[in-house]
């Protein structure tokens, strides 16, 4: 069995495509990728936050350093499905992300709770403790799903291209094993596209991308589908005061 991979640092870059932009472009590329090993499967994320969602409007505004805390579940867990707890770090342009395996019961218990899981990753787990200690109101505050496609380069391993389609969200019941319906982020003929790779691009992938006019956006699901929920409270209270001054 493959060792699992719990140390990351590379570089990754977004794009929304639309659906023929994704086809036309993994034609191009076919013979340089191949399915991950994950191949296509459903992420299930639960995301932390403080209560006045401090990480990611500090997020939105794009500052050269950010982080994130979350659960990852590839598929709806049940207690004892295998998952992610994933410390996640951006510093100018860079991601970082440390994460830990355990059962889906434990790292509830662990981040929501304060029982700390048997693990022989102590200094991942450090790490974890010390985010939490930093931001001790921190709470799950959304949860995100979507539909993935992996692929990897047959020349370096450690690139990889995937697209989610499908996005959909949840301010409310944030537990993964109750399902991954939700509200849905973005129209279904378009994908997010994202690069990750340890140094440079290729040319036949930067020509791809040329070609086919598809160009870097900065997106976030977890930020979008927040800006998408407090536009919403805004103009429900605009609304209500309205009412109130006609009266």
């Amino acid at each position: 069995m493959p060792k699992i991979q719990t140390i990351f640092k590379r570089y990754e870059k977004k794009y929304i495509v639309t659906r023929e932009q994704k086809e036309n472009f993994l034609e191009d590329i076919k013979d340089y990728i191949m399915p991950d090993k994950f191949g296509e499967s459903t992420l299930c994320n639960i995301y932390f936050d403080t209560p006045d969602f401090r990480l990611i409007r500090n997020s939105i505004e794009k500052p050269i350093y950010k982080e994130k805390l979350r659960i990852r579940s590839y598929g709806v867990p049940t207690a004892q499905s295998d998952v992610f707890v994933e410390l996640k770090k951006k510093y100018k342009g860079v991601v970082y992300k440390r994460r830990i395996k355990m059962s889906y019961l434990d790292a509830v218990n662990y981040l929501c709770r304060g029982l700390k899981p048997e693990t022989k990753n102590q200094q991942i787990l450090s790490e974890i403790d010390y985010f939490l200690l930093f931001y001790p109101k921190i709470r799950p505050a959304a949860s995100l799903f979507y539909d993935r496609t992996a692929y990897y380069s047959k020349e370096d391993s450690e690139l990889r291209l995937t697209f989610d389609t499908n996005i959909r969200f949840r301010f409310k019941n944030f537990d993964l094993s109750k399902g991954s319906e939700g509200h849905y982020l973005m129209k279904d003929d378009k994908a997010i596209l994202e690069l990750k790779c340890v140094g440079s691009m290729p040319l036949w992938l930067t020509h791809a991308l040329d070609k086919h006019k598809i160009y870097p956006s900065s997106f976030s699901k977890y930020g979008e589908a927040y800006k998408l929920i407090f536009n919403a409270k805004m103009k429900a209270k605009t609304k209500k005061n309205d009412i109130k001054s006609e009266e």
